[in-house]
């Protein structure tokens, strides 16, 4: 099963056929994913489900529906224990950014660490999870599929948000803050911290 975010609201990509509540069944070969981003936008629909009876050919297939942007990230811990946090759009998020040719993307994960934070020394200690997400940009949807890494570093100097990029601020919070932060982040990002 695979969780794909419309803001918030996530599309599952599942071999399962459940009696419709709270969300609704579409068939993955046929369905329209502009209607269904419209109805997770303007609904009370809380998911979409699509259906494909073969487990492994899920992702494949949805991909298709749209072009994909390849992105790399990370949670980024320092020798407090911290992770470093940026905001951005009014919310919390971990650092992440396209990928650009010939880059691997641990290479894209630790570079848009840096570009976005000011933080140097990353060193990827193992990979997490992948997520998903719908954006809209140009008038085109597209999906974002980013590949995150846990990194740790000994960097102890002045973080620098990439105000270009429209962050506002770069910070170090504790397991506490983390948690706060999260009321006001992403679906996704809350499946990694």
């Amino acid at each position: 099963m695979y969780k794909v975010f419309v803001n918030d609201k996530p599309i599952i990509l599942t071999t399962k056929v459940e009696q419709e509540t709270y969300f609704k069944n579409y068939l993955l070969d046929t369905v329209q994913l502009g209607k269904v981003i419209k109805e997770l936008n303007n609904t009370n629909l809380k998911e979409v489900r699509l259906i494909h009876k073969n487990e492994d050919k899920l992702l494949k297939k949805f991909l298709k529906k749209l072009p994909v942007v390849e992105a790399g990230g990370g949670k980024v811990y320092n020798k407090e224990g911290q992770i470093l946090f940026i905001y951005r759009n009014d919310k919390w998020d971990l650092p992440k950014g396209k990928a650009e040719a010939k880059e691997s993307i641990e290479e894209t994960s630790i570079r848009e660490v840096e570009e976005e934070t000011g933080v140097k020394g990353l060193k990827i200690t193992k990979p997490l999870e992948t997520t998903y997400h719908i954006f809209k940009r140009n008038g085109k949807y597209k999906i974002k599929v980013t590949h995150w890494f846990e990194m740790t570093t000994t960097f102890t100097g002045n973080l620098w948000p990439q105000i270009n990029e429209g962050i506002t601020k770069v910070e170090w919070l504790s397991e506490m803050e983390a948690a706060q932060a999260l009321e006001n982040s992403y679906a996704n990002i809350r499946l990694l911290i």
